[in-house]
């Protein structure tokens, strides 16, 4: 059996760039899913807009589909990664077989209860009168492929934390690809509108999945998916490690419906859906710098894990310091392209002069600080690759409380504009605390690993 990468014993720096780099542009690749949907949506004729603030809308609701992945995939990989650092086989598989199943299950839940919320849902999380119909078509079509979502997003992890980062790389521009040509043929060839956007993505998410379980079910990872070894306790870890990656994207509901509720209230009936239009477009674009910089962050998790579980403590520091120098060099790049060349981005979406100043402004006020925000996604990340969840779980909600309070305060102060201030705020602030807590905890961490025997 030969592994892409030796997670314990290849040279550090090149075993981070291979992993990170990989996972990076997948995460990149996949942006296009929503970002590819908006687009073609967006130059709708006559009704481009109103539909693309429609989708805009149905955020939350996607990314509380991603959030259950996340807590899945997120919380089942690192503790892999530490059972196999332990030479626990047995262990390594019940992992596998126990997030496999709960993903299944969460599945059919998700799409039962979101079928029968999704009305009421849309409307709370910002939907006029005007926008509800599109949101309504868009949505409808997406929660039916919910089990995709969640089996390709979910189990990618498992095929990243083995060392097969460009397996997973390829399993995700799989989808991304297939997505690119079928939008337009459902969207404008079928005059689908929405639906069709949504159709498309769901099938790709498919196809991602068909070829992720292939790969698992196969003979080349050294942990495959199994049908045996069930156990609470075993689902209850898993649960726990994946909480904070769960709480980081799932907050992200609560702050999207709150920024489209504050766009759309303090922009008035005038400019009420502008406002939603040109908010779904910013946040579009930090779509793609927060998730591949989540590709680098947590697909490197499975070198702080293994290591960590192997109590190669010098191996964990010398990651993460790497993890952070590419994060760092990443975000330093997506600045330089927002402030510069976000308006060709913008117009990718609409080609109304109002909407594209005011998506221009926004996307340029709100990546300030995206270079901070490397550090605070590779600690947080870097704490729940070793396990160490509640670390990871505190720096989450701090940063998603401040988030949610600026929100709130800033257009109350200064007018509806100034609600795109408060990223970066939040990113300086988020930093700061991050680091504080890395620099004053990691020490102690690492130094009681090595005086313990085993994870509990």
């Amino acid at each position: 059996m030969v592994l892409e990468n030796n997670l314990g014993k290849d040279d550090i720096k090149s075993l981070v760039r291979r992993l990170a780099i990989p996972s990076m542009l997948a995460q990149f690749v996949s942006v296009l899913y929503s970002v590819v949907d908006r687009m073609y949506i967006g130059n709708i004729a006559e009704v481009g807009e109103l539909a693309l603030a429609g989708v805009g809308v149905c955020g939350p609701i996607v990314t509380l589909i991603s959030s259950f992945s996340a807590l899945i995939g997120f919380g089942g990989s690192p503790l892999l990664s530490i059972r196999m650092g332990e030479k626990d086989e047995e262990g390594a598989r019940q992992v596998v077989a126990n997030s496999f199943m709960m993903l299944c299950v969460i599945s059919v839940i998700l799409t039962i209860v979101s079928l029968c919320l999704k009305d009421a849902l849309l409307m709370w999380f910002g939907a006029s009168e005007v926008t509800f119909p599109y949101a309504n078509e868009y949505i409808t079509v997406y929660l039916l492929g919910t089990v995709f979502a969640l089996l390709s997003g979910g189990m990618n992890q498992f095929i990243i934390c083995q060392g097969f980062a460009k397996v997973e790389m390829k399993s995700v521009m799989i989808g991304a690809a297939l997505n690119l040509v079928l939008d337009p043929i459902f969207i404008f060839g079928f005059h689908m509108g929405a639906a069709g956007g949504a159709l498309a993505t769901v099938l790709s998410q498919a196809a991602s999945a068909a070829f992720v379980l292939a790969f698992l079910f196969g003979r080349r990872p050294p942990v495959r998916i199994t049908f045996h070894g069930y156990s609470a306790a075993i689902c209850k870890r898993i649960l726990m490690l994946g909480f904070s990656p769960f709480i980081i994207i799932a907050f992200d509901n609560i702050l999207v419906i709150t920024l489209n509720t504050t766009l759309q209230q303090f922009g008035g009936p005038e400019r009420g859906d502008m406002m939603v239009t040109c908010g779904t477009i910013m946040q579009s674009f930090m779509l793609m710098v927060t998730m591949p910089l989540g590709g680098i962050t947590s697909g490197t998790q499975s070198i702080l894990g293994y290591n960590y579980g192997a109590r190669q403590m010098n191996r964990v520091r010398q990651a993460e310091l790497q993890i952070v120098k590419i994060a760092v060099i990443f975000c330093t790049v997506m600045f330089v392209l927002s402030q510069v060349g976000c308006q060709l981005f913008v117009l990718l979406f609409t080609r109304n002069p109002e909407y594209i100043a005011m998506s221009v402004r926004a996307i340029r006020i709100s990546t300030l600080m995206i270079i901070p925000l490397a550090v605070q996604y590779s600690f947080v990340d870097g704490f729940t690759g070793m396990g160490i969840a509640h670390i990871a779980i505190s720096l989450s909600f701090w940063r998603k409380l401040l988030f949610f309070l600026f929100v709130l305060l800033l257009p109350r102060l200064y007018g509806v504009e100034a609600v795109f201030w408060t990223e970066p705020i939040i990113d300086v602030l988020a930093a700061i605390t991050t680091s504080t807590v890395y620099a004053t905890q990691i020490g102690k961490i690492l130094k009681k690993r090595i005086l313990t025997r085993n994870l509990t």
